[in-house]
């Protein structure tokens, strides 16, 4: 199994473990860190809409709990949407932890279908150098 498709199984395992009775709208999400582990996360939505999680930000929080700082790739599947990019808060999120060139990897039902480099995504985040 490719590193891609391990990203994508873990990402669509986690989708599986949604709690989206709201959205109807399953997101899962796989991050590689930098020590080579995978950390998932699932959406986790709740009654007073807008306070639920992404699935990226699930991920990220399990990433940084087990006290990694780095993303490395990312792989996302939506069940409802072929090839759901993080949303705009997400990809800020994901730019905190990685670097204009980590790679998100977009999937449909069947495996990773478009690679893109996080700075296509979010050609203007907001650099911790600069702010922080």
């Amino acid at each position: 199994m490719t590193m891609e498709n391990e990203l994508f199984e873990a990402a669509r395992e986690a989708m599986a473990k949604a709690h989206a009775p709201y959205s109807k709208f399953p997101v899962g999400a796989a991050i590689r860190a930098e020590d080579g582990r995978i950390y998932t996360g699932a959406n986790i939505e709740n009654l007073s809409f807008p306070e639920g999680w992404c699935a990226e930000t699930t991920a990220i929080s399990h990433m940084v709990m087990a006290g990694q700082r780095k993303i490395v790739e990312v792989a996302v599947i939506a069940e409802k949407l072929a090839l759901c990019p993080p949303c705009g808060g997400c990809r800020q999120r994901l730019a905190e932890f990685s670097g204009a060139s980590t790679r998100i990897y977009l999937c449909d039902e069947t495996g990773v279908k478009k690679t893109l480099a996080l700075s296509d995504l979010l050609p203007h985040s907001f650099e911790t150098e600069v702010i922080g």
